[in-house]
């Protein structure tokens, strides 16, 4: 069988934001999907955190990356603004959100299916 070589590509401002609530935390977090790897789970989506949400203390079976396109992402081991490129590596507990001051957007990536598992 032939591998699809077939461009994907649209407009992610046209794309309407998904409220998802978090039950752990009480609050409504968005995102926009983008893709999803069906070989190796891999994710790519677009991600909000409202001010102040920080997602509390929690683990990953999987590494992902945040790329901050606007705000100020807050986690358990500083604060980084646009343009930052913030990788989590699979397993350690960690927390990360938006300042109480403004939303932060990322762009999130997973290197496998995405779970989270709270402390």
């Amino acid at each position: 069988m032939a591998a699809d070589t077939t461009v994907i590509a649209f407009d992610t401002q046209a794309l309407p934001w998904e409220a998802r609530w978090n039950e752990t935390l009480g609050k409504t977090l968005y995102r926009k999907n983008l893709i999803t790897d069906p070989d190796t789970g891999m994710e790519v989506r677009i991600v909000k955190y409202p001010a102040g949400v920080i997602n509390k203390l929690h683990t990953h079976p999987c590494a992902h990356g945040m790329y901050v396109i606007e705000g100020t992402l807050v986690t358990h081991e500083g604060q980084y603004g646009p343009g930052s490129f913030v990788w989590f590596p699979e397993g350690p507990a960690m927390e990360h959100g938006a300042t109480a001051e403004a939303d932060v957007v990322v762009l999130f990536i997973t290197n496998k299916p995405f779970e989270i598992h709270y402390q």
